[in-house]
């Protein structure tokens, strides 16, 4: 059975459009994953960790038979073949690929949190993901593109 989950993809290392556009590449041929449909990038600044170069982010729509964490565990496949190390919390990266929403599940293991516990914090995720799903429904039955406007921590 194929479902609907949506991936938050973003690098502020090295030539981070490239990583962001072969990761995509990449996620295209995944067994399990059916289709994809990709946002614009953004270029965005830093969040939670300020210190450092800003980000390309874009999301992406997958239709998919993987479960959660098959998904998780190609997504980090592809970010460790994209030479991502994990140095940091919020630190830079080549590259970072969230499983944001996933059939509209809710997940708390130790290594998968389903929908993204900062989802609805993150304008560089909301911006892109209403870009490709105009009536994608965040908290509250609101649409991603009302959730926009709530958030205070970022300028654009």
């Amino acid at each position: 059975m194929n479902v609907k989950s949506f991936l938050a993809l973003g690098s502020n290392i090295g030539d981070s459009k490239g990583y962001l556009q072969t990761a995509i590449e990449q996620l295209r041929q995944v067994p399990g994953i059916a289709s994809l449909t990709s946002s614009s990038l953004y270029r965005t600044p830093p969040w939670g960790k300020l210190d450092q170069p800003d980000f390309y982010n874009c999301v992406v729509e997958v239709t998919t038979s993987l479960t959660p964490h098959q998904l998780l565990a190609a997504c980090q496949q592809i970010e460790t073949q994209l030479h991502r190390q994990r140095n940091e919390v919020w630190g830079p990266r080549t590259l970072d690929i969230d499983i944001i929403w996933y059939d509209n599940q809710a997940i708390c293991t130790p290594d998968l949190i389903i929908p993204h516990p900062y989802l609805y914090q993150r304008a560089f995720v909301l911006v892109p993901l209403a870009e490709i799903a105009t009536d994608f429904q965040c908290a509250c039955n609101r649409l991603a593109s009302e959730d926009i406007q709530t958030i205070q921590q970022e300028s654009w």
